[in-house]
């Protein structure tokens, strides 16, 4: 029911469960997470930068003093279903974008119903190895974006410009940061 696929900083835990989403289709997504200052260098350092600058263009990514916020709308996918409020990105098969240019936490959250559900507290080795993997990327993370806001501070007091030259930089620091982290996502559990 959990499947954990490492992938370094883009490593995904899934779940058969969330097709059942007491929240309905949308899911989590109806609340989207911050795209914070790790996730926006992460997708730069993976060649994302025009993505990112095109998305603030089209104002589906806004500009915060902690990274970009993912733009919530209202639609419905089909004719017959409510309106809802949800991510800009999800569509009716979910995610209409790459895990690599997600943020982090759209690709290891599981919400703890799933973790049960999954068989955490029966020992069930995928749902323990994925609740290790997300405490494990979650720390790092965190981090990774306390340490990049005070660089940033330091770098920009008034702020920086959402333009190529400080994307660029924030993809180098991603890259560096990875680099120094030494095993930490090296280390994740790897499932049999």
């Amino acid at each position: 029911m959990i499947r954990l696929e490492i992938l370094g900083p883009h490593t995904q835990l899934l779940s058969t469960l969330c097709a059942k989403c007491p929240q309905g289709p949308a899911g989590c997504c109806k609340a989207p997470p911050e795209m914070d200052w790790s996730d926006v260098g992460r997708v730069v350092a993976g060649g994302g930068r025009d993505f990112v600058l095109s998305r603030i263009v089209k104002k589906e990514l806004i500009p915060t003093e902690r990274g970009l916020d993912l733009r919530r709308v209202k639609r419905r996918e089909a004719p017959t279903d409510p309106m809802e409020r949800k991510c800009v990105f999800h569509g009716p098969r979910g995610c209409t974008i790459d895990p690599a240019m997600r943020p982090a936490t759209c690709n290891y959250f599981l919400c703890e119903d799933t973790f049960i559900e999954g068989g955490e507290r029966k020992g069930e080795r995928s749902a323990v190895l994925a609740r290790q993997a997300h405490g494990a990327l979650r720390a790092v993370y965190e981090r990774w974006d306390a340490e990049m806001s005070a660089r940033i501070a330091a770098r920009w007091p008034e702020g920086p410009a959402w333009d190529a030259a400080f994307l660029d930089w924030l993809g180098e620091t991603f890259v560096e940061m990875e680099k120094a982290g030494g095993t930490v996502l090296a280390d994740l559990p790897v499932p049999a």
